[in-house]
């Protein structure tokens, strides 16, 4: 480690004396008192990981001392994370990675061993569970046996990397959401760690395998989602090249009004930051604010930073993060070190500090904020309570007119248990009759079929989870329950929630409403959601029927919650509560009564709404540090079905020939110890032509896989049953599954064909162009030898980190994305998997160019890497052509090396096997 500016220094506590790097005495060289808190963060990172210019030299480190919060991100910084966290879904491929990996750095002259976590690497299993039984006492078990018969093979995979990889853990199943594990447990705040002989401390940094993982932003630990090849390079050892970003300051002040949750409060916040504009920036909250917002308030508004659109929305350390770390049964010992070093090294906050100078600001009275809802189809859509009838209206009126041009009369639909007719009361023709235990039922468009308390932005707050029970109590006591047609489910983010909720006494009056736990995991807000009932089913099938989910989630895109469900809102957990009551969001919950109590005597939402005061003195009166060491105590050991999973041994994994789950993948055949070079691109076929918004839920495979799709073939030819199929997420680890998924979203729109959802193409290797499957068309332009592109508008790749949204890009022979503009991690993943990014210049896209997607496309003058600006010409089939300029974004030297390397695992094992040789 260099010392250019002579910042190491000492640090006396617990006993211990730590290395440090002092941000003080590099602020006797540079002013560095106007920096926002996460670029000191920054500074420290590259302070302590200088090399003598070799990924950090002095001139880094003074970039960023220098930082002009005005100036546009320029200059490139290496910044390495202190531990990476993995969710099971994008965990499962980066061990497969790291399995297949260890294959061919032997094959390039390396040891298997070379290929090893550096970091410290958690993996917490919490994407596998679905809510196949709801509504029961013994939900949770019976979707426990499900999950377990249906991944025994995934978790076999991880427990023997657990046991082959050092620095590696697994959290089992059955415990609770990755970013409340984290919150809960897993962060340090403070690290400390034997380097070279000498005790260092430094900040906690993550980079996790799931956007959401800047839910830690609120206890003060700098981390964003990176895409899995990203994580398995940091994990390896390798720095992350970044730009030195912009910040955004967002003043809070004030406090939540009654009746305001803080749902309410980052659906708020989502919306403005949304409208300011905040992609690839960093931003960061202060204010008087922070003083009345708690620990889990805060995780909530850091959670929804992919949301909002930035790389993260931190908070600074200050006396409630101490607070949380004591109630969550962090040791005194680690409480007095976070305390000491932030304090040490300036990083403490009080409500008098001074604020930094930030690229932007923002600034919200919370007392101003209020109850809301976000969709139908986009966190960022937030509906005032009050007006969700109108919106609902407004948003369901074209969906049912295109419905009624489908079928202007539909015959009766005989459903089990009853029959079905289309329509609507006042929107469309009808409506759908079913019968549910014996009960005849009038289902309508807008009728809510699921109602789901789900998704670590909300499970890990204690203020809405006591509010929903509150309110459930409130509810069961003047006879109100759940619609028969509406899926109920309560998904903790953890075992600590359940436990305060019973010990308030709370969860017994939820069940009475119908939601009952489902399992410790994402469920419905990544898609595993399970099965809608039968006759439900049925009806929306016979009345193309215009259905919603209500959800405390963060995710509501089309097509993710559920098939069958068009329409999804993000809410707080009462409100879910409330939504489940109702039965439908074709309501005004803030006039109109949510149904009619035991008394006879309508009631109203307000009635039974509990108060800010009520929901603090429960909270005060149940949680406490014993119960998160008790929960937490054996954390990695997992539960007795956990404990019968037989696993491999050995170093080298010993794959299976007929697994369908886990399949070395083709990332690394025939790769020699050759770098190539980057090469112009002649002749290609478009693959899609796609509008704004195209999120990594259209392009990666996720949900359910249908029996008729390229992959349900597929995995029928291998004698798998549908009913065996489980999740695409359950199977990241196998290309051979994955590729077949990728563009296959119900709900993606390819312009070939206008406005038909699809995971269709038009292949021009015949004429007429033959309409087909993306995969198919893909395979066949690959048995061709063209190559393809994909067109698209703005905003292309937004949503989750799913690396297998670039993964499968690559593996279906697209050499080039040309959008208006990209998502951060997408952009990233598409660079690091050897697919070329490419940004239409302002004010142009495919419709201003004349681009239909018949054309063929060379791009030229890339210049090995080196062009800022390609050339792009499209050849229609009449001969005539239309040139345009492309920006490349490779935005740093390090990213044209992955690429020509021919992405960044490639680079990495070159690297790696280079030092066995050397």
């Amino acid at each position: 480690m260099s010392d250019t500016f002579s910042t190491r220094s000492q640090l006396h506590v617990n006993g211990k004396t730590y290395a440090y790097a002092s941000l003080p005495k590099l602020g006797e060289r540079f002013d560095i008192s106007h920096l926002p808190w996460s670029m000191k963060i920054l500074l420290e990172n590259l302070l302590r990981h200088e090399d003598g210019g070799i990924t950090v030299g002095p001139e880094h480190i003074e970039a960023v001392a220098r930082w002009n919060p005005a100036a546009e991100p320029d200059t490139e910084i290496a910044f390495m994370p202190a531990r990476v966290v993995l969710q099971d879904f994008t965990g499962v491929p980066c061990v497969v990675d790291l399995a297949a990996m260890r294959d061919a750095v032997v094959k390039l002259g390396g040891d298997a061993e070379q290929i090893n976590p550096l970091i410290p690497s958690e993996l917490v299993i919490d994407h596998s569970v679905q809510v196949d039984v709801f509504g029961r006492a013994d939900a949770l078990d019976l979707n426990g046996k499900i999950e377990f018969e249906r991944n025994r093979e995934r978790y076999s995979f991880l427990r023997w990397g657990q046991k082959a990889f050092g620095n590696f853990k697994v959290v089992p199943p059955n415990t609770g959401i990755v970013h409340q594990v984290n919150l809960e447990n897993l962060a340090r705040v403070v690290m400390e760690r034997e380097v070279d002989g000498t005790l260092w401390a430094f900040p906690d940094t993550v980079f996790g395998t799931d956007s959401h993982t800047t839910m830690i932003n609120g206890i003060g630990v700098l981390g964003w989602g990176v895409g899995g090849i990203e994580a398995e390079a940091a994990m390896l050892g390798q720095p992350s090249s970044m730009l030195i970003p912009q910040v955004v300051g967002f003043k809070l002040t004030g406090r939540l009004p009654e009746g305001a949750t803080a749902t309410d409060l980052v659906l708020t916040v989502t919306q403005m930051l949304r409208e300011l504009g905040v992609v690839g920036k960093f931003v960061e909250f202060y204010g008087d604010g922070l003083q009345h917002l708690p620990l889990a308030d805060r995780a909530t508004i850091g959670n929804m930073a992919p949301e909002y659109g930035a790389t993260c929305g931190i908070f600074p350390i200050d006396a409630e993060s101490l607070n949380y770390l004591r109630l969550s049964g962090r040791s005194e010992e680690q409480i007095a070190l976070v305390e000491a070093y932030a304090r040490a090294q300036g990083l403490w906050h009080t409500p008098d500090s001074p604020h930094a100078q930030y690229s932007a600001t923002l600034e919200l009275d919370m007392g101003e904020v209020q109850p809301s809802l976000a969709g139908p189809k986009r966190p960022q859509d937030r509906v005032l309570l009050g007006d969700m009838k109108q919106a609902y209206r407004q948003a369901v009126a074209p969906l049912a007119a295109a419905r009624d041009r489908r079928s202007p009369e539909v015959a009766d639909f005989i459903a089990e248990g009853g029959t079905a007719a289309v329509g609507n009361d006042g929107l469309s023709k009808g409506v759908a009759h079913i019968e549910i235990d014996g009960q005849p039922i009038k289902l309508k468009d807008g009728a809510v079929v699921i109602a789901a308390i789900t998704s670590c932005t909300n499970t890990s707050n204690p203020a809405v989870m006591v509010g929903a029970g509150l309110l459930a109590r409130n509810a069961a006591a003047r006879g109100l329950k759940r619609q028969p047609w509406v899926k109920t489910s309560l998904g903790p983010g953890s075992r600590v929630v359940t436990d305060y909720l019973a010990k308030a006494g709370l969860l017994d009056e939820l069940e009475k409403v119908g939601f009952y736990v489902v399992g410790y995991g994402c469920t419905t807000c990544i898609g595993n959601s399970g099965p809608l009932p039968l006759e439900v089913s049925a009806g929306i099938a016979a009345g193309d029927l215009v259905v919603t989910s209500v959800l405390s989630g963060n995710r509501n895109f089309e097509g993710r919650i559920h098939p069958e469900v068009k329409m999804n809102y993000l809410a707080s957990p009462p409100l879910v509560v409330a939504y489940a009551l109702a039965g439908t969001t074709d309501i005004d919950l803030t006039r109109e009564p949510l149904g009619t109590g035991s008394d006879g005597q309508p009631v109203y939402l307000r009635d039974i709404w509990p108060s800010s005061k009520e929901i603090g003195d429960v909270i005060a009166a149940t949680i406490g540090p014993e119960m998160f060491k008790q929960n937490y105590a054996d954390v990695f050991k997992g539960d007795s079905r956990w404990a019968r999973i037989e696993s491999p041994e050995g170093q080298a994994y010993q794959w299976n020939a007929d697994s369908t789950y886990i399949k070395n993948p083709p990332y690394f055949d025939g790769m020699t110890m050759q770098v190539g070079s980057i090469g112009d691109i002649f002749g290609a076929r478009v693959l899609g032509l796609f509008g704004d918004s195209i999120t990594t839920d259209h392009i990666s495979p996720a949900g359910n896989i249908k029996k008729d799709s390229p992959a349900g073939r597929f995995l029928q030819s291998r004698g798998v049953q549908p009913a065996d199929f489980n999740s695409y997420g359950s199977r990241r680890g196998n290309d051979d599954v994955m590729v077949r998924g990728t563009f296959a979203n119900i709900r993606i729109k390819n312009l070939f064909f206008g406005g038909e959802e699809g995971g269709n193409t038009l292949y021009f290797g015949v004429q007429p162009p033959q309409k087909m499957s993306i995969y198919d068309a893909a395979m066949k332009y690959k048995a061709d030898g063209v190559p393809l592109v994909v067109i698209a508008g703005k905003e292309y790749g937004t949503g989750s980190s799913r690396d297998w949204a670039a993964k499968g890009t690559n593996l279906l022979g697209v050499k080039a994305v040309i959008a208006e503009s990209f998502e951060r991690i997408h952009r990233s993943n598409l660079v690091g998997m050897g697919v070329l990014p490419l940004q239409f210049q302002a004010g142009e896209n495919a419709q201003t160019l004349g681009l239909d997607g018949t054309e063929s496309f060379d791009v030229t003058g890339l210049d090995d890497g080196k062009a800022k600006l390609a050339t792009v010409t499209a050849t229609r089939a009449d001969g005539t052509r239309r040139s345009f300029q492309a920006h490349v974004l490779l935005l740093t030297p390090k990213e044209v090396e992955y690429f020509r390397n021919g992405g960044l695992l490639q680079y990495v094992l070159r690297q790696l096997a280079a030092k066995k040789a050397a």
